[in-house]
């Protein structure tokens, strides 16, 4: 759906970068921000994502795009291939906006929304004057978003894109007695968070990762000691394997893309 009219009472901008805080990157969007939209919220989502990870981007969008109200902007910046060949776009989907590089960065969005459309952002008069070709973000992404947040439609960016860039990603594989996935994402304490959905399994089945037999899924953290690993179904409602008070990650010594592996034994019912 093409829809400009997507506003409330007090515009909402999100801000996720690979920026930092210490260069003045994300100062400089959200100055870009305010100064065209007088009176939008601005919320960090984060400015942390490691430079150049847009699966992380995209991970972390993941966690939060649907959570903000009807007509909300996600500005999203991470984006390796700034000044290239891939195009700035726009995107609404569930009634809520994202701006960001086409580069996959929207792709769980996507794939999660029940409709969406999205346009190249081209068109030079919702720009900032001689954009540089090394900052995007401040001069194209930035007032872009501040655009749609004032409510100008969609389509009056440019002209449709048809196919997104969609970080190519192998979905977890179910079987009667194995599933297999992998880590999808590794967060600040240390916990792997894998793409297997919680409603696939039950106490019967026992994990495996990085060479390790983690047992059978337990109910919360608390239900092992200090230092004991476990499986939990987490926050995102995946399969999680976390540490009690320690770091899963540096104790297996695992990372995002191993693979994880969950089997049921013989003689029991599924």
């Amino acid at each position: 759906m093409l829809d400009g009219e997507l506003q409330h009472k007090m515009p909402i901008v999100t801000f996720l970068s690979d920026f930092g805080t210490s260069d003045g990157f994300a100062a400089a969007m959200k100055g870009v921000v305010l100064d065209l939209c007088p009176g939008v919220q601005i919320v960090d989502a984060t400015h942390e994502i490691a430079p150049g990870d847009i699966e992380a981007a995209a991970w972390t969008l993941s966690q939060y795009w649907r959570l903000y109200p009807a007509g909300t902007v996600h500005l999203a910046v991470v984006d390796p291939g700034v000044g290239g060949a891939r195009q700035p776009m726009a995107l609404v989907a569930d009634q809520r906006y994202v701006v960001a590089p086409n580069n996959g960065l929207v792709t769980h969005v996507v794939r999660a929304a029940a409709s969406w459309c999205c346009v190249e952002v081209a068109e030079a008069a919702y720009m900032r004057p001689e954009p540089s070709s090394t900052f995007h973000g401040r001069d194209i992404f930035a007032p872009a978003a501040a655009h749609l947040a004032g409510g100008l439609p969609l389509e009056r960016l440019g002209p449709p894109l048809e196919e997104p860039c969609l970080l190519e990603m192998e979905p977890p594989e179910r079987r009667e007695r194995e599933i297999r996935g992998r880590v999808v994402h590794v967060d600040r304490f240390g916990n792997l968070i894998t793409d297997i959905p919680g409603g696939w399994v039950d106490e019967m089945w026992r994990f495996e990762v990085a060479g390790h037999d983690l047992g059978s899924r337990r109910r919360t953290y608390s239900d092992v000691g200090a230092g004991e690993l476990l499986v939990v179904i987490g926050s995102a409602g995946t399969v999680e394997i976390a540490a009690r008070d320690s770091s899963a990650a540096k104790v297996l010594g695992a990372a995002r893309g191993d693979p994880v592996v969950a089997k049921r034994r013989l003689g029991e019912a599924g």
